[in-house]
């Protein structure tokens, strides 16, 4: 597979965030996750799955002696996912960006609610953004502390 094609997640651990869509509001979280996903025209099921669980499971959050060991479920906290195809932006040649290698709509929409339905299991009351719309994305970085997660790395 070409460096570059493999599934993203780039999780910013957040106070709170929200997604708007023309004026209202379809997701909202306080403490957790903001995660930007990005799917690639080779991403799997089995590819997500394995995403999701080391996702829910870092421990980026700090516990009471300061040190980074608590994971979403030790905090009670959320996930707000968002669909990202400029993930895959290639600027190599000229000054505006390529996207061949995103997931077409018809394969990686499916594959972003299946990403969705699996993180519930981990996490309950999943927000999201709507696959393909023009969001707008709120959030207060915490830390600032925000980790890219790589199909190809994990």
């Amino acid at each position: 597979m070409q460096k570059g094609y493999n599934m993203k997640f780039v999780i910013q651990r957040v106070k709170h965030a929200s997604v708007t869509i023309d004026g209202e509001v379809t997701g909202r979280i306080d403490r957790g996750f903001m995660v930007l996903i990005g799917i690639s025209q080779t991403d799997t099921e089995e590819i997500a799955d394995r995403l999701v669980k080391k996702m829910c499971g870092l421990r980026i959050f700090e516990d009471e002696n300061g040190k980074t060991n608590l994971s979403l479920a030790d905090v009670d906290g959320r996930l707000l996912l968002i669909s990202q195809f400029t993930l895959y932006a290639d600027c190599k040649k000229g000054n505006r960006p390529s996207f061949t290698g995103s997931g077409k709509p018809d394969m990686a929409s499916p594959l972003y609610d299946h990403i969705c339905e699996e993180a519930e299991k981990y996490v309950p009351g999943v927000q999201r953004g709507i696959f393909g719309a023009d969001m707008k994305v709120e959030l207060l970085n915490d830390g600032p502390f925000t980790i890219i997660l790589d199909s190809e790395e994990i």
